[in-house]
């Protein structure tokens, strides 16, 4: 069997064992050394697994995944995603859909300490769905809000999903993060759009909230100057140069143990359990890139990276049209894709072909990450619909899924205007590397 051949019945192992639910990181390894060995024998296709399980795990630049997730992890026991909450909610609260205008506006906020998607939608759930159970919200408003919500989490910087897309390019992290920034709050306020067009037109779907006081409002917003401190530290920090992003997130993690011992929060159980979800998060990540890097190897052995690559090259297309096929293509995975697993795949065999057509590195990772978003909120595998209707147990899955079509359609727009106008992503990095080049 030729080695083109093998690649390919790998790749359709791969999506049999998918569909049989065995974990992405594990399917990936095993077709990808399975199928090195078919090729070049079992003896070098496990001594070249073995280097890079050893690789992965000792790269000092992967250091910066454990470090953001314990940064968020710590900040999130703290208690600062309820004051972020309560503080949007006291300004935006009293509008129709204000509870939901708030519940987007905190998990934008909460993004930028957080790092994830699911965390966040998880997080902010715990908080959010009760109140808009309390002012008699419409369920499909009230998960969709939170669910649509929580993608922002690997847009708006730190992003773990960035971080990887970053070391996989080689592409700067600093001006990922920082690309991310803009098109993140764009996301924000176009998903608070669409709440504010939905309860225009059916305002009991969502009722006006308690009013407050300017005094009260400007209280609970200075109950969040320990996310500002952080935000500003960390991205700060990377924008004026002082810091490497993993420098960043080692200062960000010591900020937010300080955090959270000023505010009394850092007891036993707080660093327990950051810890524990730390490395089981770490391990989870850390697993499916050696399992993406082991089907990475296969590809490269096989040839099939190198003939997709030399096939899409020859096609007499525009190639902002190769884009348009590519993202597509990233859409549908994201029906039955993790996020991560999804980068950790595509990206080595896309990234090539992009570079060759001429489109800038950083701008590309942000619009697949944007793209990637969707999958998180679409069926049949939209990992934060399934982390919300596991918060309300009460609500039909369909109901959510109903809930999320709007923030879906709202995505896709976003993702067209960050397409046709590339500086929305990039003009925040090239303004930072301007910067940095004067004060050095």
């Amino acid at each position: 069997m030729d080695p083109l051949t093998i690649g390919l019945v790998a790749l359709g192992v791969l999506f049999v064992l998918l569909i049989f639910s065995i974990p992405i990181g594990v399917a990936m390894a095993a077709c990808g050394v399975l199928g090195v060995a078919a090729i070049i024998g079992l003896k070098p296709a496990l001594a070249l697994f073995g280097n890079t399980v050893y690789e992965t795990t000792a790269n000092f630049d992967l250091s910066i995944i454990p470090l953001f997730v314990l940064m968020g992890s710590v900040a999130s026991r703290s208690g600062l995603s309820r004051e972020l909450y309560s503080a949007f909610n006291a300004w935006l609260g009293a509008f129709r859909g204000g509870v939901a205008l708030a519940t987007v506006g905190a998990c934008g906020a909460f993004a930028a300490i957080c790092g994830s998607s699911v965390a966040t939608a998880a997080t902010m759930s715990q908080v959010a769905l009760p109140e808009m159970k309390r002012f008699k919200y419409a369920d499909s408003l009230a998960t969709g809000s939170v669910a649509a919500g929580g993608i922002i989490g690997i847009l708006i910087p730190p992003s773990v999903v960035l971080v990887l897309y970053g070391i996989l390019t080689e592409t700067s992290i600093g001006d990922l993060f920082i690309a991310g920034f803009i098109p993140g709050i764009l996301t924000t306020l176009g998903f608070m759009l669409v709440i504010a067009i939905f309860t225009r037109f059916n305002p009991a779907a969502g009722p006006k909230g308690e009013k407050t006081t300017l005094g009260e409002k400007i209280r609970a917003l200075g109950r969040t100057w320990a996310i500002l401190l952080l935000f500003a530290l960390v991205i700060g920090g990377i924008y004026f140069g002082f810091f490497t992003p993993t420098e960043a997130a080692g200062i960000g993690a010591v900020g937010a143990f300080g955090i959270a011992a000023l505010r009394g929060r850092l007891n036993f159980e707080t660093i327990k359990g950051s810890l524990l979800e730390t490395i089981r998060t770490t391990g989870m990540i850390f697993t499916i890139l050696i399992g993406a890097i082991a089907l990475n190897n296969l590809m490269v052995f096989s040839g099939m990276a190198y003939g997709l690559s030399s096939f899409v090259s020859g096609l007499d297309m525009h190639p902002m049209m190769v884009m348009v096929i590519i993202l597509l293509i990233y859409l549908v995975l994201g029906c039955f894709m993790d996020a991560l697993a999804m980068i950790l795949l595509t990206v080595p065999i896309f990234f090539p072909i992009v570079v060759n057509l001429g489109f800038d590195p950083v701008w590309f990772g942000i619009i697949v990450v944007m793209v990637v978003e969707l999958g998180l909120i679409t069926p049949p595998i939209g990992m934060n619909v399934f982390v919300i209707k596991g918060m309300a147990q009460h609500v039909p899955l369909q109901t959510i899924y109903r809930g999320v079509i709007p923030f879906v359609l709202a995505q896709i727009l976003l993702v067209i205007l960050v397409f046709l106008f590339p500086q929305i992503a990039l003009w925040l990095p090239d303004t930072a590397n301007a910067i940095q080049n004067w004060l050095n």
